[in-house]
């Protein structure tokens, strides 16, 4: 009889799709029992300290560690300092661009597991698209992996959705960047740009039909969404610069690819407050995990434009 596998792991980074599939993929195929930090009720670890009647592996997925209160963390410092052999906790905390894995609970799980920062840069994009494609069964050129991040920028939830849409698309085909640019460039730099372009621009009624266009067109939720927190998160950037930069340097300093987009992205950034970037940056993530929840982006999408739209600083 094989024995039990069991993890304790705490993985921490900016992006909650790679901390998601990290966290899966730590847990090998057992299914777990997911809770979300702000929701725990109490008990949670108890089903784990309890031994399975069936001899089942068991787990428990806790998602937002950042926002864990007190009664919860009391809890897993509990379970922690005798963890069973025979059962998985896997815990995810998604932070800012600076910050780091939330120190109490870090300091718990050091000495029974791992603590670990999940994290794609730019320069690994090409190489994780590789293997995702790999996964997804998409046979994808190098010069492909670079035409997607080109195109539709560096969200790994809106590059792993388009792997999956090419795949649909051009079965057993080999994906070049030609064929990238066939399907996506009309619409991911025109159509997506453009929504971004109305929405950070306080353009309410150009952007619901730019959405319109879009949802009535061959794109998924995710993407629409990954486009609009990829031109937030620039926004971030740029807005953290000191406001005389010349444009070239705020390009480079925010890794953005033209200086035009420094020029106009500042112009963009001017109409919010950096606290309301960070609020719009927190409503997208949570967009993000109801559309993966099932949420409709008929209904989803419009509510977050219109949350872009109403926070803009006049």
């Amino acid at each position: 009889m094989t024995e039990a596998r069991s993890v304790v792991a705490l993985l921490w980074g900016e992006d909650p799709f790679l901390l998601r599939e990290a966290a899966m993929e730590l847990l090998g195929g057992v299914q777990p029992v997911e809770v979300e930090a702000r929701e725990w009720r109490g008990g949670e670890t108890a089903d784990l300290a309890t031994p399975s009647l069936f001899g089942e592996e068991r787990a428990l997925l806790v998602t937002g560690c950042r926002r864990l209160p007190p009664v919860a963390l009391d809890e897993l410092a509990e379970f922690l300092r005798a963890p069973s052999k025979d059962v998985s906790l896997v815990m995810t905390a998604e932070v800012s661009e600076r910050g780091g894995a939330p120190a109490a609970l870090a300091k718990l799980v050091k000495p029974v597991g791992q603590v670990r920062q999940v994290a794609v840069s730019r320069k690994e994009l090409p190489a994780w698209l590789s293997a995702r494609a790999t996964r997804h069964g998409v046979d994808l050129a190098p010069d492909a992996s670079r035409a997607l991040v080109e195109t539709l920028g560096e969200s790994p939830a809106v590059l792993d959705a388009a792997l999956q849409q090419l795949g649909v698309a051009y079965p057993q085909a080999r994906i070049t960047r030609a064929t990238v640019l066939e399907q996506f460039r009309g619409l991911g730099e025109q159509q997506i740009w453009d929504l971004c372009d109305r929405a950070f621009g306080r353009d309410a009624p150009g952007s619901i039909r730019s959405l319109g266009a879009l949802l009535a067109g061959r794109y998924e939720a995710l993407v629409i969404l990954g486009g609009l927190a990829s031109r937030l998160r620039d926004l971030i950037r740029v807005k953290a610069l000191p406001e005389r930069m010349p444009p070239g340097e705020v390009a480079r300093a925010a890794g953005l690819r033209f200086e035009w987009q420094g020029r106009k992205y500042r112009e963009q950034a001017r109409g919010f407050s950096m606290q309301e970037l960070l609020g719009l940056h927190a409503r997208i993530a949570l967009a993000d995990r109801e559309l993966k929840s099932g949420a409709s982006g008929d209904v989803l999408l419009p509510a977050v434009i219109a949350a872009v739209t109403s926070t803009a600083t006049p």
